[in-house]
């Protein structure tokens, strides 16, 4: 089978897209951001009642406390030490429309790229001689408005990652506490769903160019006889000239 350099690039370069931006919307670390707390008031953060000496932390004036949140998971974290706690995002980080919108947003681009490798494996056909050209090019459309959903997804959360859930006398409380104020900054999940929407565009773009089919060449020996591999009927012509002729005599 000859199949095209750019179905074998779209072929490759989706999935893999597809991954990155799976790990990123699974991962709660789409922004970050630290500050110094106390040791009294994290142990009644974290765990009500219990000492910060009895979770293994060290008694110190101050903690480098790291807060993370996600699409789905925020994440509360004491630097160089074991104490972690993770919750299911909400109050007013939830609720905030644009979150909401980006959590909608990854959805369907992960369903639609999904769908549109799946039409690219059954268009390229690996256990046959000639691609459908047209299905593998209607996967890489799929592909390819998949990655234009996550990276408008991706624009809008950045955008507005130090507003997000903002609002309110109470955001990001855990336990009925209320956050320190943090700097925030976009953490690894972004940079990881950047670089997969990028490679789903590009794949996708790969597939795209699976619309176009090959030129034909043109027979030496038969200027006005177009010859190409990929043609049934071209393949016979070339069988037969291939064929050799042996004069036999008894």
């Amino acid at each position: 089978m000859h199949t095209p350099a750019s179905m074998v690039m779209g072929i490759v370069f989706s999935p893999l897209g597809l991954v990155l931006v799976f790990t990123a919307a699974i991962t709660p670390q789409w922004r970050e951001g630290q500050t110094r707390l106390g040791t009294t008031g994290l142990g009644s953060l974290l765990r009500p009642g219990v000492k910060s000496q009895r979770m293994g932390v060290k008694s110190v004036d101050a903690l480098l406390l790291v807060r993370s949140d996600g699409l789905w998971e925020s994440c509360l974290q004491v630097e160089h030490s074991e104490l972690k706690q993770c919750w299911s995002v909400s109050g007013p980080y939830q609720r905030d429309p644009r979150v909401r919108q980006a959590q909608g947003l990854i959805l369907t681009s992960l369903f639609l790229c999904g769908t549109g490798i799946v039409l690219a494996c059954i268009g390229v056909r690996c256990w046959t001689d000639l691609p459908l050209r047209g299905v593998a090019a209607t996967g890489g459309l799929l592909v390819v408005l998949s990655g234009l959903l996550s990276l408008t997804a991706l624009g809008v959360y950045t955008h507005n990652l130090e507003r997000l859930g903002m609002a309110g006398p109470s955001h990001g409380g855990i336990h009925g506490h209320r956050f320190p104020h943090l700097s925030l900054h976009p953490a690894g999940s972004l940079y990881f769903g950047w670089l997969g929407s990028c490679l789903q565009v590009l794949g996708g773009g790969a597939l795209l160019f699976s619309f176009k089919k090959p030129k034909c060449l043109t027979c030496p020996s038969c200027p006005d006889l177009p010859v190409c591999l990929v043609c049934p009927s071209c393949r016979r012509i070339t069988n037969k000239q291939d064929t050799d002729i042996y004069d036999v005599t008894y």
